[in-house]
Formats: C-alpha cells, structure tokens, sequence
C-alpha cells in the first residue's frame, strides 16, 4: 500500500493489545478507524486514546463469530467512512487445556472467533476493499499456527487453519488492487493467558510468567504490522522465537516434534512428582 494517511482502516479486537496498539500506530499515520470489538469497555477506552490524534473514529460492539453481525458490518462502516482501505482481522482467544481437558463448545467457541471471524472478515470486507484504489487485508495467525505444542492443539487448530486459507487467498488476489499479510505473532505482551479458558490456574500462573519475563510490546508488533501492509509484505514473523520455531519446523521436523513430546513428558512428571509431596 503506497500511503496510509486518509485510508480507512478496520481493526477487530481493537480493545486490547496487538488490536490496541496497531489502532494507535494507524491512528498517527493519519489513518481514519473503525474500531471492532465485544469488550465495550476496552473498545471505548481505545477509542479514546486515538481520537486525539486519528481523523475519525468509530466504534462497533461486534461478536466476530457472528455471521450476522459480520455481514452487517460493512454497511455500517461505509455510512460512517465512506471507504474501506485496511482490514486488520485481529480478535482472538485462547484455551489453556489438553484435548481431553476441553469440550466439544470449547472448541466451536474458539474456532467461531478465531477462524470464522478471519473468514467472515473477508467475505464480507473484501468486495469493499476490490472496490478501492488499493487495499489490504491483515490476517493474524500466531507462532502455534508453525508448531503445534501441547495444551494448545485447539488454538493451534484455528491458528494453522488461518494460514492455509491466508496463504490460498494471498494467491488468488495477486494481479488485483489488494495485498494480504499473514502475521505470526510470538510472545506479544497482551491479555490472552488473563482471557482464556484454562483447565488448571497453575497453567496460566506459569504461562504468565513466561510472558512477562519474554514478551515483546505490542507496540513493537504493530510497528511490524504497519511496515508490511506499507511494503506488502505477505508472511510477517514477530518475535525471534518465531523465526527459531520455524526454521527447526522446516529443518528438523521429525527431531522438533520429538524434542516438544519429550519436554512435555518431563514437564508432566515433574508437576505430578510435586503434586503428590505437596499432599503428603
């Protein structure tokens, strides 16, 4: 894309983290937004802090997962812009549990926001930004959408599905006006270990220490995000862990997959050891 200024950029999970700072970084490259989220708070609060400095700013109380509400969007968002440049499919959650650990709506939940909403995005966005001079889509995917780790494979389920159908669609929009960047976001400083659905609280306590210790800002991360759509860039890595992960994925699959299973198995024993003297 060769200029942000006066472009309308759409943004969901605009609430909080990545969605958060990328609306800042659009906002002071002189972008106008329209802000998506469910958390009305976190939304109104991000709208605050970029109406200061974005031309126009609206909000919209969005469920991703939502057909309905996502073939609705559009509409509401030319009647407020006039134009749609950018789409940033952002929202998305979490689930901190084994496959035997979670249930059958733990995993329509996550699949409804972290993949029907990419799809719904751009559906429903895409005959809008084809009508553009130009126009970008963004699509997040996650450093567990290269590698599939325990306690994640419905995460990674979404995540993995998100590239295939990023990476198909990239292909079929070349020749035409608009660009596609996936993203694979590593260790970003954000809310999801706090907002997802766990089986046990030591899971996240540990997680979240892990991610304060290594976590980039997410401002950092936006800042990579805004230079791709600027260069169209089509596949984003944020993180060095990122670029380790999928460099052994493409080197050593069969010695990462190990490697993982047998860390995960000393990890198991581990807690299981210091469980039972705790009871003792």
């Amino acid at each position: 894309m060769r200029q942000l200024k006066g472009r309308v950029a759409v943004v969901t999970g605009a609430a909080n983290g990545i969605g958060r700072a990328l609306s800042q970084a659009f906002a002071a490259r002189g972008c106008e937004l329209a802000l998506v989220d469910v958390d009305v708070e976190g939304l109104e609060r991000t709208a605050r802090e970029v109406r200061a400095v974005a031309a126009k700013v609206s909000t919209h109380v969005v469920d991703v997962a939502s057909k309905e509400q996502m073939q609705a969007l559009p509409a509401k968002i030319i009647r407020e812009h006039g134009h749609i440049h950018i789409l940033v499919n952002n929202a998305g959650v979490g689930i901190i549990a084994t496959t035997m650990e979670q249930s059958i709506e733990d995993f329509e939940w996550i699949v409804g926001i972290n993949l029907w909403g990419v799809i719904y995005g751009c559906k429903f966005f895409l005959p809008h930004l084809e009508g553009e001079e130009e126009g970008h889509i963004v699509n997040v995917s996650s450093l567990f959408g290269i590698i599939g780790v325990p306690t994640q494979a419905s995460y990674s389920l979404t995540k993995f599905a998100v590239r295939g159908f990023s990476e198909a669609l990239h292909a079929e929009l070349a020749g035409t006006s608009v660009g596609l960047s996936l993203v694979h976001p590593g260790v970003i400083q954000t809310n999801i270990v706090q907002a997802s659905r766990i089986a046990s609280g030591k899971r996240r306590s540990k997680l979240q220490k892990r991610f304060d210790r290594y976590a980039m800002s997410p401002e950092r991360a936006a800042a990579k995000i805004i230079r791709a759509i600027e260069t169209n860039q089509q596949r984003v890595r944020i993180g060095k862990e990122t670029y380790l992960v999928d460099w052994a994925k493409r080197l050593f699959p069969d010695l990462t997959q190990r490697a993982l299973a047998n860390g995960y198995g000393r990890r198991k024993l581990r807690d299981r050891v210091r469980d039972e003297h705790e009871l003792q």
